[in-house]
């Protein structure tokens, strides 16, 4: 059995179905944020050019952070720095350089608007993408599989030994039934931000057990911060949560 291919030729020129994939994941997010902010009565004027810097800034942030963490390997192949190519961006790198600046924007663009109400149309939107960009771009990836397996649904992938688990399909796999929840939900017309939080606490927690069960080493620094990241974030969802059942008090 060969390994998934990661690229294909077409003449003298090689596209990298990794980058590919993860190209047609973000127009489609981008796509469903829109409508689901023009179907709550957001003005959209700016929000491609707000989806394209937070989108920027976190390919950034996700490359400085797998960097970070395999710097050990990387600095003695600097020029691999840039061989994005292969893969090698880290999720939460993403979030901590992505979120602050979309908020930000959000705060300076939208003054008008509730940050949650924002975030509630974006999150459900992310989570498709999320998905979508599992199948798509991991999944085609060099070196794109968990642990070693012997069962029978191991896939081989480029540049590892053997049958691999297929972390990225089973990603997909949580995050599509998560948009489901999270559309479940839409439909009972809960307070704001309880899509956002509840987003925050199941793909934190998942992802953190992804990378402690399927993906990580405990002796990796990286791993075991990929690991802390994904509570910390789930945290931060608990908070969004509790908050809109705390009753306010007024002055």
């Amino acid at each position: 059995m060969e390994p998934i291919p990661t690229s294909f030729h077409l003449g003298p020129l090689v596209f990298h179905l990794y980058g590919i994939g993860l190209a047609i994941a973000a127009y489609v997010g981008y796509r469903y944020a829109r409508r689901r902010l023009v179907a709550r009565g957001i003005k959209v004027e700016r929000f491609a050019t707000w989806a394209g810097l937070v989108v920027g800034l976190s390919f950034l942030g996700a490359r400085a952070a797998h960097v970070a963490t395999n710097w050990s390997w990387y600095r003695n192949d600097l020029p691999a720095i840039f061989s994005i190519w292969q893969g090698g961006l880290a999720s939460f790198g993403a979030l901590a350089l992505g979120v602050p600046a979309g908020i930000i924007l959000v705060r300076r663009w939208w003054p008008a608007t509730k940050l949650l109400d924002f975030s509630d149309s974006v999150v459900v939107a992310l989570v498709a993408a999320w998905a979508l960009g599992r199948v798509l771009g991991p999944q085609f990836m060099y070196g794109g599989g968990g642990h070693l397996t012997h069962q029978w649904f191991g896939i081989r992938y480029a540049g590892q030994v053997g049958r691999r688990v297929p972390v990225p399909l089973i990603q997909a796999l949580e995050d599509v039934t998560l948009w489901f929840a999270l559309l479940g939900m839409q439909k009972r017309h809960l307070r704001r931000g309880l899509l956002t939080g509840v987003a925050m606490i199941v793909w934190g927690c998942v992802r953190s057990l992804d990378e402690r069960l399927l993906l990580g080493q405990n002796s990796h620094s990286g791993s075991v911060g990929v690991q802390m990241a994904g509570l910390v974030l789930a945290a931060g969802g608990l908070v969004i949560v509790a908050r809109q059942f705390v009753p306010r008090v007024r002055n």
